[in-house]
């Protein structure tokens, strides 16, 4: 066989991949238990950027690596933050429609105007139908799991919405001359949690407290004990 150092190449791989020494302190793991740790560090990561206030009247739903432009899902996510659940539903449809449009805030490179973002208070606005699809797939599964928890699904509002970029997908573009570039697309991240109104609580009938004045309001005002003297 190959010699390296004196020592056969077979050998030298059979060490390299043999396991250390075993230590009654410390047991073997097998592949089994290491594709379990895995999987526990893997669900850990999985965690919201805000929590509801109240976890048993709330609901939530995420998307992870969405293909979906960003800069359109945000705004798209933008536009319902504070909706209940039937409104932002009936104004994402309405996009589709045409008949509203989604206003652009933030970013507003490129974008056309329209008069249907005067309702918004802008001037720019679009009608992104793949991001308001996805976005509409994902109220429909905070709904499911609204309903799951046995809570009122037409009193949710959306309280907490965000977007954040995903790593990109890369891919390639060849142009003139034998070159190469990059040519990318950039996915998204997107959480959000559904609550319901706290209820209201009325205050109790409770003994008016007796007013009290200072001395100095006393001597402004110069309030007389017993009749008009």
């Amino acid at each position: 066989p190959h010699l390296h150092h004196g020592r056969p190449v077979a050998i030298l791989a059979q060490a390299a991949y043999s396991s250390p020494p075993h230590n009654p302190h410390h047991p073997r793991v097998s592949s089994s238990n290491k594709l379990c740790v895995c999987n526990c560090i893997f669900a850990t990561m999985v965690r919201y950027c805000a929590e509801p206030k109240n976890p048993s009247k709330s609901c939530k739903a995420m998307g992870a690596d969405l293909r979906v432009h960003y800069k359109n899902t945000y705004e798209t996510c933008r536009a319902i933050k504070g909706m209940t659940l039937a409104t932002a539903k009936q104004y994402l449809g309405q996009v589709l429609d045409k008949k509203r449009c989604i206003p652009f805030r933030v970013y507003t490179g490129c974008i056309g105007k329209t008069p249907q973002a005067k309702e918004f208070k802008v001037t720019q606005g679009r009608w992104p139908v793949k991001s308001v699809k996805v976005v509409l797939g994902l109220l429909q599964n905070a709904e499911s799991n609204a309903e799951f928890k046995k809570l009122d699904t037409e009193a949710l509002t959306i309280t907490h919405i965000q977007v954040n970029r995903a790593q990109k997908g890369r891919r390639r573009t060849y142009r003139a001359h034998g070159r190469i570039n990059a040519y990318l697309n950039s996915p998204c991240h997107v959480q959000m949690i559904l609550e319901e109104p706290p209820e209201e609580v009325e205050k109790p009938d409770g003994e008016a407290k007796p007013k009290t004045f200072t001395r100095k309001q006393l001597a402004k005002y110069r309030l007389k004990i017993g009749g008009d003297k």
